[in-house]
């Protein structure tokens, strides 16, 4: 609709609401009471003909067809869409003026007894309405609806409207968080709500937002990730804890990245590694049968099996994919000389296993299609992991992929304060170098760690890419309701 005769259309309503507002009609009542859904009032259609019940509904006029004497109008509720039948006879000659005078857009309330009309359709033979809310923008045409994607997400209560498939999305994503926390909850897991606002950025390898308190006079960091306060809570005698929230991230937007996400973190004291593994793999399991009714999903046109899942370490990965083995490199001028010959690139002061972490994400990562948990990642990439006690190079840590994305990150928890401080100060030197995703240095969490935290398993998966799968949305932007958008002007 070219910008001329949305302007028109637009100036027509207004001129229709001054025409109300001079014979006296509220255009924005709120004095109906609804007292029926059309989800039910379809689903117990013969009992309320029998009983000739009058039912009260609301809801958007979605279509309306005038017919001289008599008027037909689609409504729809959050539960459905029904028929409505207007009589000039029955509603009297104002009435039907104004029923006949409405738009595509606008709600009304509704009251009257159903039927079937000839055709077989559940209708309300309208015997009162009462306007509940004018439309002062038309919307998009129903036979192209709403296409364009950057509009559809800048406006997206326009594309709630007019693109069912994209609220039934979000509604399955409503059960899908709703049965996580009925999962976790049956495991004996307590829920909690960390800040979100933090003194020291943490918890995970990312650049954070900032912002200043006043009173405080303190610059503070949007929550990156809630790990080291829930990790405080296993040091308190909390022993099974999870948040599933928001975290914000200062870093670029793409179909893989939101900077404000939803992920879910759980930590168990006196489990590892092994035992977040089992948890995830069920916990996806449950959740795809409990909301869709099966474990075969589509994605982006490939066919991924939830029934099925596979295991292999980071170094096993890339000797499949890329043909090249770590295990048999013992040195860092080694690793760079296989780094040189695949063309692999490395910073100046970087390591074997930074070298590792690289050929994994360059050669393995999108061919990961089916469940796959990688396991044994490199300590210089995981500085909040428990190193490995047979090969101290690498830690009890596993990440999940799905269709070649990162889909969750666990790992026994390190609970030595000594050598939680040494990672941080590693942490801290690659910042002083240039690494501004890199760690900081958070003395409360050390002194916490000294109190003694129990041997814990803890556990991250990203939400949004998880409804993704389970959705085949190839976009986070599909399944977050109001993703973040460059202005409307640029």
């Amino acid at each position: 609709m070219v910008e001329n005769d949305l302007n028109e259309l637009m100036l027509e309503r207004r001129k229709k609401l001054d025409d109300l507002n001079e014979k006296g009609v509220e255009a924005y009542s709120n004095d109906f009471d609804r007292e029926d859904l059309i989800a039910d009032i379809l689903s117990d259609f013969e009992k309320l003909e029998n009983e000739e019940k009058v039912i009260k509904t609301a809801g958007r006029i979605m279509a309306l067809r005038n017919h001289g004497k008599s008027t037909f109008a689609d409504i729809m509720d959050m539960s459905g869409k029904v028929q409505i039948y207007g009589q000039k006879n029955k509603l009297g000659e104002e009435d039907y003026d104004l029923l006949t005078s409405l738009n595509i857009g606008d709600h009304i309330g509704v009251e009257g007894t159903v039927f079937k009309t000839r055709r077989g359709e559940i209708s309300i033979r309208v015997s009162g309405f009462k306007l509940l809310s004018k439309s002062l923008r038309p919307l998009p045409e129903k036979w192209h609806g709403l296409k364009d994607v950057e509009l559809r997400y800048r406006q997206r209560y326009v594309d709630l409207v007019v693109n069912p498939d994209v609220k039934e999305k979000f509604i399955l994503r409503s059960k899908i968080l709703h049965n996580i926390r009925r999962y976790l909850e049956d495991k004996g897991f307590l829920e909690v709500q960390t800040p979100l606002m933090h003194p020291i950025a943490g918890g995970a390898s990312a650049r954070p937002f900032v912002t200043h308190h006043n009173a405080l006079d303190i610059d503070l960091y949007m929550r990156i990730a809630p790990e080291l306060y829930l990790k405080k809570l296993l040091v308190g005698g909390f022993e099974k804890v999870f948040e599933l929230g928001k975290n914000m991230r200062n870093e670029g937007l793409s179909t893989k990245h939101n900077p404000e996400f939803t992920s879910l973190e759980l930590y168990q004291s006196y489990a590892d590694y092994e035992d977040m593994l089992d948890i995830t793999e069920d916990l996806i399991k449950t959740v795809a049968q409990n909301v869709l009714g099966h474990l075969e999903v589509e994605y982006d046109g490939l066919e991924i099996n939830l029934a099925s899942w596979d295991r292999m370490t980071m170094v096993d990965s890339i000797k499949k994919y890329a043909d090249v083995n770590f295990s048999e490199v013992n040195t860092l001028e080694e690793a760079k000389t296989l780094a040189d010959d695949k063309d692999v690139h490395y910073d100046e002061n970087t390591s074997v296993g930074e070298i590792i972490n690289e050929f994994f994400e360059e050669f393995v990562e999108e061919k990961l299609i089916q469940p796959t948990f990688i396991t044994q990642y490199p300590v210089e990439v995981s500085p909040l992991a428990k190193r490995n006690p047979d090969n101290p190079n690498f830690t009890d840590r596993f990440e999940l992929f799905i269709a070649g994305n990162e889909i969750a990150n666990a790992f026994s928890e390190l609970n030595d304060p000594i050598d939680q401080k040494g990672r941080f100060e590693d942490q801290v030197s690659q910042r002083e170098a240039g690494d501004d995703e890199a760690h900081m240095m958070d003395e409360d969490f050390i002194r916490a760690l000294e109190y003694g935290m129990p041997p814990a398993g803890g556990l991250g998966i990203g939400i949004d890419r998880l409804i993704m799968l389970l959705t085949n949305s190839p976009s986070i932007r599909e399944v977050i309701l109001f993703p973040h958008l460059r202005p409307e002007n640029k």
